[in-house]
């Protein structure tokens, strides 16, 4: 049983890669709880469904991501988890045209809503400094 909610979780962190790298922020606001929190670096957190799709929106016309995820641990508990996670890849930066390189380090909390993990948590941070 833990084993097959975590290959749902991979196939969850999975997706939101997908959303990531193709710039889609409703795909992105799909896979979140209605109360969710998106918790970006260096800027304010997204509460609820409606201002994560702005908050993702807003990301997604500055930046053009192209990244992998890693994932490190997933820890299942009845209707919740977690996963720690980094990524590395690169970041084409819209206003500049310069494509530099993604570093980040993450934390997923997930709930099952109706047999669906959702993530209800979602912070990262750099773990390089931008230049």
């Amino acid at each position: 049983m833990q084993i097959q909610e975590k290959q749902k979780i991979e196939a969850l962190l999975g997706e939101y890669k997908n959303s990531l790298n193709t710039s889609d922020a409703k795909l992105a606001q799909s896979l979140y709880t209605k109360d969710g929190i998106f918790m970006p670096t260096e800027a304010p957190s997204a509460i609820g469904s409606e201002n994560i799709l702005k908050s993702y929106e807003y990301i997604f016309s500055q930046i053009q991501l192209n990244i992998e995820f890693f994932i490190e641990e997933i820890e299942v508990e009845n209707d919740f988890a977690f996963a720690t996670t980094s990524s590395e890849g690169t970041t084409l930066i819209h206003a500049t045209g310069n494509t530099v390189p993604e570093a980040n380090r993450e934390l997923f909390v997930f709930e099952k809503v109706d047999d669906d993990w959702k993530i209800a948590r979602y912070m990262f941070n750099k773990t390089s400094p931008q230049k």
